[in-house]
């Protein structure tokens, strides 16, 4: 699936931030936070479907408003549910104001007036949902509109961000599938309970398996990582995480094959010098010997010959293949 996409950079430096207040302008007055004469390299991208946008902006410290006069040339009455990853979102609507730190969303209501200032270099994502598009869920975004979604809101941040990886990808069989998984996913994340769960099962499985996966490679050379760990920093249950891994013969063979994975990289590295036992050493096995009989056992080769075959210019047989359920399966049925 292909982005529009604006950026200032082909501009030339002075002309950066008039362009991209002149393009916002149907819908935001935008002003920076920093001279002009720096320049505003920013960049926005956008995944149109049948009543859901998906965007991405990368800007530099912005104060966004949404004044009376704006609305009434731009009527458009979407919500917003905005996820910034670097820099806090300090945000001011008539009811009250709110400040969302960095990886919490916050749900706002486009047909409202609204002011959001970062002070910082920002990279965020936004789900812009029609409300005709999306009426089944229209009570649960007016009663957390307004509100930085902190319970909620870790799940909803890991789903959108595997939503984002994954759009430019998509097949076109499975775009016209998406709106209603993500309405699925948005009511199992803001008022679970065991239909919604039911419903968003596939995705609610990816983005957890998304977690697990970036918390083990994050401490993959950790001699702590285990499975209490990975409930710890997944934030699950222990019932949960054997559930979730079950196929891949539990938390501690996944560990395990992840680290044989990566010390299988190491050795086809030609540029890296380290011994055999230091590679069995750093991704915490617990001698040489147990790291090779392992290492065997499912490449079927010694790290040794991996070693060998790379430096003599081979390329070594890589790990086995597996089934991997992504993206597009989580989107069957809807």
């Amino acid at each position: 699936m292909i982005a529009q996409t604006f950026s200032t950079q082909p501009l030339p430096v002075l002309e950066q931030l008039e362009a991209w207040c002149r393009w916002y302008s149907p819908v935001f007055e935008v002003e920076a936070l920093r001279p002009a004469q720096d320049g505003f390299l920013a960049t926005n991208s956008n995944w149109s479907l049948d009543g859901l946008t998906v965007g991405r902006v990368c800007s530099p410290p912005t104060l966004v408003c949404r004044p009376p006069a704006v609305i009434r040339r731009s009527p458009v009455d979407h919500w917003a549910i905005t996820l910034s990853k670097r820099s806090p979102s300090d945000v001011q609507v008539r009811d009250g104001s709110l400040e969302a730190p960095p990886g919490t969303p916050f749900v706002l209501s486009l047909g409202e007036e609204m002011r959001i200032s970062r002070s910082d270099q920002d990279d965020r994502m936004m789900l812009l949902l029609a409300r005709d598009h999306f009426s089944g869920i229209v009570h649960l975004l007016e009663a957390v509109k307004g509100a930085a979604l902190a319970s909620q809101g870790r799940f909803l941040a890991d789903y959108m961000l595997l939503l984002e990886r994954n759009l430019p990808g998509l097949a076109p069989e499975d775009v016209t599938r998406l709106p209603n998984a993500v309405e699925a996913m948005l009511a199992a994340c803001l008022a679970p309970s065991a239909d919604h769960a039911a419903t968003a099962r596939r995705q609610i499985d990816l983005t957890l398996m998304e977690r697990v996966r970036q918390v083990v490679r994050r401490n993959l050379r950790s001699p702590s990582l285990g499975p209490d760990k990975l409930c710890r920093e997944a934030a699950m249950s222990r019932s949960r995480l054997y559930r979730l891994l079950e196929s891949e013969g539990g938390a501690a063979t996944y560990i395990q094959r992840r680290r044989l994975s990566e010390s299988f990289s190491i050795l086809c590295d030609t540029s890296n010098t380290y011994p055999i036992a230091k590679v069995a050493e750093i991704l915490c096995f617990a001698d040489a010997s147990s790291f090779s009989r392992a290492f065997r056992q499912e490449f079927g080769v010694t790290p040794r010959e991996v070693r060998a075959a790379s430096l003599a210019g081979q390329t070594p047989a890589g790990p086995k293949a597996v089934t991997v359920h992504g993206f597009s399966d989580s989107l069957r049925g809807f």
